[in-house]
């Protein structure tokens, strides 16, 4: 089971296989003398390390990148109400700044939660290429990611098995299978994790962000937030909003919705994306809908074969779906798969799921979605009963005949006696005082819609956010072919230019 992702950079999940990091070894920066043993709000922090930069290694999922990337490991608190407590080493990477006139750091969350900075950044920075003139761009592995205590909650071969699991199910026996797995999901993930299990929430890595600051030498935070990392950037600013730099963020999470509140967003923009892309073909949005529809009712009843000899499943096939409504220029891929699939050949719909659950040739998976759970499970507060899950379908299948079902049930399902309580229903963004935070909606993103944008600017407060639309297709503006987008970030980014609130780019 895969929650459809209200935060992961998919856009890149093929760059995702083909880097790593490395670079020459060398040092720089280092926490500035106010900052050494700062307070945090909310308690004290501890003496800030100096980072010791060098050649990163590969790692198992992904090679070395080149020669300008380095990588350091920060010791934080692995709980910040007790900071002289137990460490967690975060894994974190860099490419220096290539100009003279530099400003600082630019750090980087490419969404989730889940998402591993450390492979993403080499794979982006030809998109940021003008921003590292100015900046060190930096990235890093988040609390219960990757190489910073990465939290694996099954192996490959449970991660296989439990894509059999009906999560639409249609009778008794597969709804008490598919409680059951997610309640074994749980406990997979409090056997990996142990202790770090309730500490890996969006505060916790906030409270990081900023002892990374001051570990990188930077007085404020300068930062660039992608879907999840929109709603880590505004937790950020609500906890330390005089260290406020020049922020932006780019496919914005609603920090008013709950968890039920998300899964309604996500119906609605996912569906919104799959009317997009049908009007693109020249077909009506309602017929194709149903007939997409009427295509998965079909393939739950007899799944379809494929050239692996894996069967693609009703699950599996809107899971392929997703994948490219995430970007318009997989939309045509997107009519091959259907294609096919109307045929009786489910190999496309296939790869592309396997794309999105982060499966190799091999069979082996990665941990995106395991990651992303734990945070999100950690965060959210709301845990809506099974019954309450299937009294809501109705309104759900309304949203949309494709993706209703799947998200009206993961509202129930996804937290399933989950090991851990959590600890909000919202999170706080609030930021008076702080400087102005550029918030960059697209009307046409499917995982976090666009008006998820205007709320976040609300919640940041008066004179805080900022809002930039563009009328475009696909998950985040930046670097998605808009030069009126680009140029308005860099000059925000590079020159503090703050454009008027409300500008559109179309």
């Amino acid at each position: 089971m895969a929650r459809f992702v209200r935060g992961a950079a998919l856009g890149m999940a093929a760059a995702l296989l083909a880097t790593g990091c490395s670079g020459d070894d060398s040092s720089g920066g280092g926490p500035s003398p106010d900052d050494r043993s700062s307070a945090t709000r909310g308690g004290s922090a501890p003496v800030v390390p100096e980072l010791d930069w060098g050649r990163c290694k590969a790692t198992d999922d992904a090679p070395a990148p080149g020669r300008d990337w380095q990588c350091a490991t920060l010791k934080a608190p692995l709980d910040w109400s007790k900071p002289d407590g137990d460490t967690i080493d975060l894994a974190l990477i860099r490419a220096k700044a290539t100009g003279d006139d530099r400003i600082g750091s630019l750090l980087f969350n490419f969404g989730g939660p889940g998402g591993s900075g450390v492979s993403t950044l080499p794979a982006y920075a030809g998109t940021a290429s003008q921003l590292r003139e100015r900046y060190d761009l930096v990235s890093w592995d988040p609390r219960g990611v990757g190489a910073s205590g990465g939290i694996r909650c099954r192996d490959d071969k449970e991660i296989q098995a439990a894509e059999s699991i009906d999560v639409t199910p249609d009778t008794a026996a597969e709804e008490e299978a598919y409680f059951q797995d997610a309640a074994d999901f749980g406990k997979g993930c409090a056997e990996d994790a142990g202790k770090l299990l309730a500490h890996v929430s969006t505060t916790d890595t906030a409270r990081d962000m900023d002892l990374m600051r001051q570990a990188l030498g930077d007085d404020k935070m300068h930062y660039f937030g992608i879907s999840y990392g929109t709603e880590l950037g505004g937790v950020y600013a609500h906890l330390f909003p005089d260290k406020v730099g020049r922020l932006t963020l780019d496919a914005v999470v609603d920090p008013a919705a709950d968890a039920v509140g998300h899964a309604e967003n996500q119906t609605r923009g996912f569906q919104r994306a799959l009317d997009d892309y049908l009007k693109d073909r020249g077909e009506d949005p309602e017929q194709g809908t149903r007939e997409i529809a009427d295509l998965l009712e079909r393939i739950d009843a007899k799944p379809l074969p494929t050239s692996s000899g894996r069967k693609l499943t009703q699950t599996l096939a809107v899971t392929g779906i997703v994948l490219p409504l995430y970007s318009e220029s997989s939309w045509p891929t997107l009519t091959s798969a259907l294609e096919a699939a109307e045929r009786g050949d489910g190999t496309a719909l296939l790869a592309l799921a396997d794309g999105y659950n982060e499966r190799d040739p091999s069979g082996h998976y990665g941990t995106t979605t395991h990651s992303q759970r734990v945070i999100s499970c950690l965060d959210d507060k709301q845990r809506p009963t099974p019954a309450e899950a299937k009294e809501r379908l109705p309104e759900f299948e309304k949203l949309s005949p494709v993706f209703g079902a799947f998200l009206g049930w993961d509202t129930a399902g996804w937290c399933h006696q989950w090991p851990v309580p959590g600890q909000h229903d919202t999170p706080e963004v609030s930021a008076p005082g702080a400087a102005p935070i550029l918030v960059v909606g697209n009307t046409g993103d499917p995982a976090t819609p666009y008006e998820g944008a205007r709320r976040m600017a609300d919640e940041l407060g008066e004179g805080v956010g900022v809002v930039l639309t563009w009328e475009g297709e696909g998950h985040g503006a930046y670097g998605s072919g808009s030069s009126c987008v680009d140029s308005t970030v860099n000059a925000y980014l590079l020159e503090g230019r703050v454009p008027e609130d409300g500008k559109v780019c179309s």
